[in-house]
């Protein structure tokens, strides 16, 4: 099993379930500047994530989910399907080590995708979704290049969303993606639109366009710093 897998998946787990998959990395900032309620609604929102996906029937069987924290890098939930996902209870501690988190979160997607091509399972391109309040403690130049990298060479989309306090200038240079601001702090509703999101790309074929709700409209949970 990978270091980076906290979940067992073997062969007899995908020949019981043989439906392709669409991986979600969540990339969580658990820094010390996260601590009361920013952590709190965090955790919530997982949970919600969680139901949501299951009350999801096709994305339940095809969505799986991961959870990497950094404050310090330390992975949370090992890539499982929403019934053997459990939401973390996460607590704020630490630096912002964002580069080196990120570079652990593309090992973890790389290793991913070659068990699904290993045991015959098709896939959909995976998400990266980082959630921070800060800004990086550490190096992140590497980290931003193996971004464009992997955006380029299509092995994941990422997404990077900044609460209050976020450093929007240098997300704005790691994700190549405009770096989304949460309003308030509506974790729930950003949860609730990416489960909806990986239901709609769960349903799609494999390398299918499709568009999804955008979460800065004037009713979304988001806005563009």
């Amino acid at each position: 099993m990978s270091e980076f897998d906290q979940v067992p998946f073997d062969s007899a787990v995908f020949a019981d379930n043989p439906e392709p998959r669409c991986a979600c990395l969540l990339l969580l900032d658990t820094s010390s500047s996260m601590f009361g309620q920013p952590i709190q609604q965090l955790n919530e929102g997982l949970v919600a994530f969680k139901d949501e996906l299951m009350a999801d029937a096709l994305a339940a069987k095809r969505v799986e989910v991961a959870a990497l924290g950094f404050g310090p890098v330390r992975i949370h939930a090992g890539f499982a399907t929403a019934d053997q996902f459990t939401a973390p209870a996460l607590q704020a501690n630490g630096d912002t080590p964002m580069g080196s988190a990120i570079l652990q979160a593309i090992e973890m997607i790389r290793q991913r995708k070659e068990i699904y091509r290993t045991n015959g399972i098709s896939y959909y391109r995976p998400w990266i979704f980082m959630i921070t309040d800060g800004g990086p403690t550490d190096s992140w130049q590497q980290a931003a290049a193996a971004i464009r990298q992997g955006e380029a060479q299509k092995n994941f989309v990422f997404h990077a969303v900044g609460i209050e306090g976020a450093n929007f200038d240098v997300l704005g240079q790691i994700a190549i993606r405009k770096p989304l601001k949460l309003k308030e702090t509506r974790f729930r509703d950003l949860f609730s639109w990416l489960s909806t999101s990986l239901g709609s790309v769960s349903r799609s074929q494999p390398g299918e366009a499709i568009t999804l709700t955008n979460p800065v409209a004037p009713d979304g949970w988001a806005s563009i710093e």
